[in-house]
């Protein structure tokens, strides 16, 4: 009998001190992986978990239009026992159930890039992606010396993030410039293909277009596949949003006049850091808003701006 306790003390002395040393883990779910943006998030989320000594669990789904694999992945971090979950939601809506699970598990969630319909989680990091969405159309409204028509390449339904931008832009064309006419809006459903159809659908209905805005990169690169088939490409002012290669090249050559862009990197980074002050007793902020930024071809020799468009992902996190 004696032995049989000490036994069980020994074990309980081993188990204590292989916790006492086990990491912290903190999964981290983005809408899809695998975009520019969201590979630089990554990056900012791997730099924190280095920075704090906590694991970082980096999964998501393919597309973001998948908001069902979100949920699954969501799900599975909670029934691991994660000490975290940082989520860029797909939906505004599917992805509160899930959230209230893992709140309500005592897992803390912070919510990043996306937000939804809920106040339950720790802290909400994000672009401003009103303010972004107006800076996109007053550079829009520059661009066209204050009037012409103008249509919008949407992203997605439920979104909100980008349902932000679009409305940040579309309360200021009317109010501030009433000679800048919106005269079309499709989805593109977070689709390069699905957004050259929507683009080639609004050139075809309106030839003597002025302007586009785009709100996502996969719109951004549809629409500029759209205009460059139909030799269109720098003849109608183009805003996008985000960034690419491919996106900085057409701001290059002139297909694209403006972008609104992010910084992915350190939504990521911040992301995971809100976590760690919870999970060490601190009180992170329940809004951290970041600021987006206007980028034209003059800009692109500015160190800080060549930071943003092109962040070293796999060789110098900084």
């Amino acid at each position: 009998m004696k032995r049989r306790v000490a036994l069980l003390l020994l074990c309980g002395l081993v188990l204590s001190s292989c916790n006492k040393g086990k990491k912290r883990i903190i999964g981290v779910v983005p809408k899809a992986t695998s975009h520019l943006f969201w590979q630089a998030v990554q990056a900012g989320a791997q730099a924190a978990g280095k920075e704090f000594d906590v694991e970082v669990l980096w999964n998501g789904p393919a597309q973001e239009t998948d908001y069902s694999r979100q949920v699954q992945i969501v799900d599975s971090l909670i029934a691991r026992r994660v000490d975290g979950i940082a989520l860029a939601a797909t939906d505004r809506i599917a992805l509160v159930q899930p959230l209230d699970r893992a709140m309500a598990s005592g897992i803390p969630v912070t919510i990043f890039d996306s937000g939804l319909d809920s106040t339950n989680y720790v802290t909400f990091v994000t672009t401003n992606n009103y303010e972004a969405g107006k800076m996109a159309a007053r550079k829009m409204a520059e661009l066209l010396s204050g009037k012409g028509n103008v249509a919008l390449v949407l992203h997605m339904p439920g979104s909100y993030s980008t349902m932000e931008r679009e409305r940040g832009f579309e309360d200021v064309i009317p109010k501030e410039f009433p000679a800048i006419r919106i005269v079309a809006r499709q989805y593109g459903m977070s689709d390069r293909a699905k957004s050259r159809a929507a683009a080639e659908n609004i050139l075809a209905a309106h030839p003597d277009l002025d302007g586009v805005f785009c709100s996502t990169e996969p719109s951004s690169t549809g629409t500029s596949l759209a205009l460059k088939a139909r030799e269109m490409a720098g003849k109608v002012k183009f805003v996008a949003f985000d960034s690419s290669e491919n996106i900085v090249a057409d701001l290059k050559q002139g297909t694209i006049h403006a972008m609104v862009v992010q910084d992915p990197f350190l939504i990521g980074h911040e992301a995971v850091r809100t976590l760690v002050d919870k999970l060490s007793g601190k009180t992170p902020p329940k809004l951290l808003d970041l600021s987006g930024r206007v980028i034209t071809k003059a800009d692109l020799d500015n160190p800080d701006v060549r930071r943003l468009l092109f962040p070293e992902i796999l060789t110098n996190p900084r």
